[in-house]
Formats: C-alpha cells, sequence, structure tokens
C-alpha cells in the first residue's frame, strides 16, 4: 500500500504531486533515507525495489491514490514486477492520498480498497490452504 520502493527519490511524481499530497514530501522523505540505508546507496536493490529483479515474487497486489509523492515508486514496481513475470495488480484510487486505507472509517475509497486487497488475499490464499490441507492429508495417510 503507497509502497516507498525507490529511496533514490528519483520518481517523477515527487514533484508533479507535490501540491496535493498532504502527507509527503521529497523533503520530508529525504530526511529518511539513512534510517534505511545507513549510509549505503540507495540504488541498491535490496534497498530500492524498482531496481531489483523481482523474478520469483509471489502474486502482488499495490495500491495507491493518485493525489501521492509516491505514485510512479507504485507504477515503476508494478512495471518492474511485470516485466520479471511476476502476477501483479495495480490498483490505483484517483483523489487519494497516501496511504488512504487507514481512513477506512471515514473514506468510502479506503474501505473499498481494503476490500478488494482482502478479496486478492483470499484468492491467492484459498490455494495453500488446499496445498496445506492436502500435505497434511497426504501426511496421515503415510503414518
Amino acid at each position: 500500500m503507497s509502497p516507498y520502493a525507490d529511496l533514490t527519490l528519483t520518481g517523477t511524481t515527487m514533484e508533479t504531486k507535490r501540491e496535493v499530497d498532504p502527507l509527503m514530501s521529497r523533503e520530508a522523505l529525504q530526511a529518511r533515507v539513512n534510517d534505511y540505508t545507513s549510509g549505503r546507496d540507495a540504488a541498491l536493490a535490496l534497498i530500492s525495489p524498482v531496481f531489483a529483479d523481482l523474478s520469483g515474487l509471489p502474486p502482488l497486489i499495490i495500491q495507491a491514490g493518485t493525489h501521492e509523492v509516491l505514485l510512479d515508486d507504485a507504477l515503476r514496481l508494478a512495471r518492474q514486477a511485470a516485466s520479471a513475470d511476476v502476477e501483479v495488480t495495480l490498483d490505483i484510487t484517483p483523489g487519494v492520498p497516501h496511504v488512504f486505507q487507514a481512513y477506512y472509517p471515514i473514506l468510502d475509497e479506503a474501505a473499498a480498497a481494503l476490500d478488494r486487497a482482502g478479496e486478492f488475499l483470499s484468492e491467492h490464499l484459498a490455494g495453500v490452504d488446499r496445498v496445506t490441507g492436502e500435505r497434511k492429508a497426504e501426511s496421515t495417510l503415510s503414518s
């Protein structure tokens, strides 16, 4: 949800969404970069996944709002995942800020986004339950 996936802060929406993002700014994010990097290069793949080879990741859901400076991080992360043949669902909600899902009690768009995330998880975790159940059954039968 609203991923901070490029600690080099090179996404175009750092500037283009500056006026509409009430929560985040390039300056606020820049002040915290060293907390994540401990002085290492922010462009390292393990620090900024937009530069990583994402091959082998499980299905992803990425949600963001159009009123956040990190919108480009979400778009680029989804593109990077798709180029690595990772199943990715990109869910962009118009007119909402960073981590808008936290406002679900008062924002209908937030509640709807959480519902979509829940459906995504249910769909993808349902297969895990079947595999786990089958493995349990196999263990029981072989005992």
